[in-house]
């Protein structure tokens, strides 16, 4: 017993190091210059912490400034469009599969959920083939349509779960009362599925803003591609700093790490809300 009460903090120490680690790495490289990054020994502090990195580059004039702020508003517009475009088809699915009757239902459901099952890498040639024939290549559009077309399953999987747990007894109430199926859809049974709702967009954010392989493919233009990319190529297209390259890899991880951090807690006093009503 003394032992695994031992192996116990010792695992979890280990996996907290490996984790944190390489990004308190990246955090002390942004916050020196690059002649304190140079020096040995190597400097686990930062011996004068200094922003002036994420200045220069989210302020300063040049290829690379330019660079980073563009594909910053890239990566936030392809985000957050793939996300509503998810949300709102995801739902009407959701919906459509746990409470309306129609042949071919069950079918199609599982149609749906096995496309799941293929690596999505397997798509990228086939997809690449299409957008190139429809012109789509290097284009919000473009990028956007294969983001949903990848996240779109398993949003439909995780709202339809959640709608078939809703009480039905209030859409039946509602229905009885006159309203349309779109009106209780939208009055009903939204406002009890914004716990699922929510967590699907934050779920679809951050896949999106987590991409790389398809937006570097589709993509060959600064003026589509997203930050991941653009931070990838930064050694190939420019001699650039450590301490620059460093600050905006921090820039690219702040995000999500905020978005998780700051809504975890309403995630979860979502969902133990809707377990209630």
């Amino acid at each position: 017993m003394r032992r695994r009460s031992i192996a116990r903090p010792l695992g979890v120490a280990f996996i907290l190091v490996w984790t944190l680690l390489p990004l308190y790495w990246v955090l002390n490289t942004s916050l020196q210059t690059d002649a304190q990054i140079s020096a040995k020994p190597a400097n686990y502090l930062p011996p004068t912490p200094s922003i002036q990195n994420y200045i220069t580059l989210l302020g300063g004039s040049g290829d690379l400034s330019d660079s980073i702020r563009q594909s910053m508003l890239n990566i936030f517009i392809e985000c957050t469009a793939a996300t509503i475009v998810t949300v709102v088809l995801a739902t009407l699915a959701a919906y459509a599969f746990a409470r309306m009757k129609f042949r071919g239902r069950t079918v199609l459901f599982y149609a749906v959920l096995a496309t799941m099952a293929f690596p999505a890498y397997a798509t990228l040639i086939p997809l690449y083939q299409m957008m190139t024939g429809l012109g789509l290549v290097n284009t919000y559009t473009g990028i956007v349509l294969v983001y949903v077309s990848g996240f779109l399953p398993l949003a439909t999987w995780i709202l339809y779960n959640y709608m078939s747990s809703l009480p039905i007894a209030l859409e039946e109430a509602g229905q009885v009362d006159g309203a349309s199926r779109m009106r209780v859809l939208w009055h009903v049974v939204l406002p009890l599925a914004r716990p699922g709702i929510v967590s699907v967009a934050i779920i679809t954010f951050l896949s999106a803003w987590a991409q790389f392989l398809f937006p570097l493919v589709l993509s060959s233009d600064l003026s589509t591609q997203p930050l991941t990319v653009v931070i990838a190529a930064l050694q190939g297209r420019h001699t650039v700093p450590y301490s620059l390259m460093s600050a905006a890899g921090v820039i690219a991880v702040a995000v999500p790490a905020a978005i998780a951090v700051l809504l975890n807690r309403y995630i979860v006093s979502e969902l133990l809300t809707g377990s209630v009503k």
